[in-house]
């Protein structure tokens, strides 16, 4: 038959109380043993549910107790063995390993991530801002006229043409006295030949 008492004291040292029968009468020795191996320490003051049993010296003593702030239907929790742990966790190796792949599969990523927001602002960056004009002396005088490899006079077909090829393209070979007049004895001749 079960009973109630509340714990009046406990040596935490030595593994033993005494319990308070709630019924009356003498206190009863309690040993850690006759408590639940829930890895918890009792707790003087806590109410506790017991059988009456004999100690080894023959005097009574609580037997199969039961902490009611943690209730008899809870198990205890196992611990498990060496070989339990390692056989669910794998050997400690393979577990560096995983960890280690673990880690160089985020930094990738994360470097991953971190160019592609990068490229992708830049564009956008790009994108917001207007588009260069070129500054007028880069600009060609005419439409008409393009830097398409002719560097000779005798490629041109006017002194105008001459002319705008010398001020915009590179390598053209039209102006001998370096004065600015291209051509002058093909095409730029006399007073008013531009």
């Amino acid at each position: 038959m079960r009973s109630s008492g509340i714990l009046r004291s406990w040596n935490e040292e030595r593994g033993f109380g005494f319990i308070a029968p709630a019924q009356g009468g003498a206190e009863l020795f309690v040993h850690i043993s006759a408590l639940p191996r829930d890895g918890s320490r009792p707790i003087v003051g806590e109410t506790l549910t017991f059988e009456l049993g004999r100690g080894k010296d023959g005097r009574p003593q609580a037997v199969n107790v039961v902490r009611t702030a943690v209730g008899a239907d809870a198990p205890p929790p196992r611990r498990p063995s060496g070989k339990a742990t390692r056989a669910r966790t794998g050997s400690g190796l393979s577990t560096w390993l995983w960890r280690g792949a673990t880690l160089v599969l985020l930094l990738v990523a994360g470097r991953w991530g971190y160019e592609t927001f990068h490229a992708r602002s830049h564009r956008l960056q790009l994108e917001s801002q207007p588009p260069a004009v070129a500054a007028p002396d880069a600009m060609p005088a005419s439409t008409a006229h393009r830097c398409d490899g002719r560097t000779q006079c005798t490629q041109m077909t006017s002194c105008a043409e001459a002319t705008w090829f010398i001020n915009h393209c590179p390598g053209t070979k039209m102006d001998s006295d370096s004065d600015g007049v291209p051509c002058e004895q093909q095409w730029c001749t006399g007073p008013g030949a531009r």
